[in-house]
């Protein structure tokens, strides 16, 4: 989710610096898309294995990583973002960060723990084997 969130917002720096009207308009539609994104992983993740509180490491992990490569991929790509960008970026935008991971996450996990099929339960015989 790092990775994800770091290549989505330093996508959205580069077009809004190319097309500064469009960042209005994409803000709303990148969040939606990285919410999505973080629900369906963890549903299905949830489905399968049932693993709550590694979304939880994973948002903690995933808020400072993507502060992070999101400063990094901006001073290559975008502009000439520098180490004055750091705090900011491990701070307010890793905590940011953390909940998007976290709070789609867990709904995920509470739908998807939902639907989780019904494998290797046996039916008991009302007869007697003989």
């Amino acid at each position: 989710m790092a990775v994800i969130y770091a290549a989505a917002e330093t996508l959205l720096a580069k077009v809004q610096v190319n097309h500064p009207d469009s960042g209005s308009i994409l803000d709303p539609i990148v969040l939606a898309v990285l919410v999505g994104v973080s629900g369906l992983w963890a549903g299905v993740d949830g489905w399968r294995r049932k693993r709550g509180m590694h979304w939880f490491y994973a948002g903690l992990i995933g808020g400072v990583l993507a502060g992070l490569l999101t400063v990094i991929a901006k001073a290559l790509f975008v502009d000439q973002t520098g180490v004055w960008a750091l705090g900011p970026a491990l701070t307010g935008n890793a905590a940011f960060i953390a909940l998007l991971i976290m709070l789609p996450a867990g709904l995920g996990i509470a739908v998807g723990g939902r639907l989780e099929p019904v494998q290797g339960r046996r039916t008991e015989r009302s007869e007697p084997r003989g």
